[in-house]
């Protein structure tokens, strides 16, 4: 097996993982189990505080002590054991532990994923700008899978989800360790810092990339709502005598996967964009396409306004593709090589950590206290309105304090961007 499909493999299955039950848990928290919506902001916020510290940690790691497809591999296995007890449980606060802990291990899987694939890539003389995207469109289509399987085999309000969440994640976890070897590359041990592996953190010194990871943070917030609130929000029109029995609120997680069939579009077009437009403008598309995203479901139903629905998940693949994979590319060719994978962490960190926790545990609160009827209802059209506010707001502060000249492809591309000037 050549070393692309390796990591194509490695990527579905990544991602299938996730995708059977991310957007499903919502269903689940308040169709079935009847949970409150505050307590769903704070179940939802465990893959954000996990992302606070574990991917930073877990890249030390790789970086100073333990291959990193070795430590993917037993991250996965753990996480798979969590999964395995959440249909056991039958308390919200108990589930928020479980889930945390689960969070603890899968989330730095997604920045050694990136880790373990730069390497191997790299290690075969490829341009990883132009080789990565079409390898990682894989992972969308894991995504993909897992929700049409949830969907189809209607346990989108079910535990069942979990329990196949985790046979895919013991699949993966086996699987890791007949990755390409990853060893350490980061052995100095000169100061305090090097010791603790805290290097990575000296990219706040520069004030391009502390910007970069600030907007980052932001974007990750925008992120977390749609997961969050987007499938329960289309089986709420069931509710409504006029939607009943549409397609739309019969199989919303099909619905909701236009989104990720986008992605495998957009990846495809992000080695052009960045080359031709550079990391500023394929951010800020990105920004708008958030804008987009929310302000869409905001005015979309499942009847006559279903393109609305249908046009924000094609604009989803944009605003996700964009911010996200550009993203780890730029924070690739911008970081010492040493510390490639506490770099990436640092990019998990800001995205899925702090914006994570910010963008749950704040737009419960605010959900809870302006957007809920005294009958317990949501109002989603207030609820979108204001999420797309939220990112054209972010959009016109980036236009004005993310510093950045792009210089065209005709510059030295052996560096991945740094020279290459996306």
């Amino acid at each position: 097996m050549n070393i692309k499909l390796r990591l194509i493999v490695m990527n579905f299955l990544q991602f299938f993982v996730w995708g059977s039950w991310l957007t499903t848990i919502g269903a689940y928290w308040f169709q079935t189990r009847h949970w409150g919506g505050a307590e769903f902001g704070a179940i939802f916020s465990t893959m954000g505080i996990a992302s606070l510290f574990m991917p930073a940690i877990t890249g030390i790691i790789a970086d100073k002590w333990i291959n990193a497809e070795r430590l993917y591999g037993v991250l996965h296995l753990g996480g798979a054991l969590m999964l395995f007890v959440v249909p056991s449980i039958d308390n919200p606060a108990t589930l928020f532990w479980v889930m945390l802990v689960n969070m603890c291990f899968y989330m730095p899987t997604i920045a050694l994923s990136i880790t373990v694939a730069y390497n191997a890539l790299k290690s075969e003389g490829v341009d990883i700008v132009k080789v990565y995207p079409p390898i990682r469109v894989w992972g969308t289509v894991g995504f993909i899978a897992a929700m049409w399987a949830i969907s189809l085999l209607h346990i989108e309000m079910s535990p069942g989800q979990f329990r196949i969440a985790g046979v895919a994640a013991v699949l993966l976890g086996l699987y890791a360790f007949s990755l390409p070897p990853c060893p350490p590359r980061d052995t100095r041990h000169t100061s305090m810092i090097d010791v603790l592996g805290l290097r990575s953190f000296a990219l706040f010194k520069n004030y391009k990339m502390a910007v970069f990871f600030l907007f980052a943070m932001a974007l990750g917030a925008a992120l977390q709502l749609t997961n969050a609130y987007g499938d329960t929000f289309l089986h709420d029109f069931g509710k409504v005598d006029a939607y009943k029995g549409l397609i739309t609120v019969r199989y919303p997680n099909i619905v909701l996967s236009i989104s990720q069939m986008s992605e495998t579009l957009f990846i495809l077009a992000i080695p052009f964009f960045l080359k031709r437009f550079g990391i500023k403008k394929v951010m800020l598309i990105s920004m708008v396409a958030w804008v987009l995203r929310f302000g869409l479901f905001a005015y979309g139903n499942p009847a006559e306004l279903l393109w609305m629905i249908i046009l924000s998940n094609v604009v989803y693949g944009m605003a996700f593709d964009f911010f996200n994979i550009s993203g780890s590319l730029f924070v690739e060719g911008q970081a010492d090589p040493q510390i490639r994978a506490s770099a990436q962490g640092l990019f998990m960190l800001m995205t899925n950590g702090v914006g994570a926790v910010l963008g749950s545990s704040i737009s419960g609160q605010v959900i809870e206290r302006f957007f809920t009827a005294t009958d317990g209802a949501l109002q989603w059209h207030g609820i979108w309105l204001t999420f797309a506010g939220y990112a054209l707001v972010v959009a016109v502060l980036f236009v004005i304090l993310f510093r950045h000249e792009h210089i065209p492809e005709n510059a030295a591309r052996a560096n991945l961007g740094h020279q290459a000037g996306i």
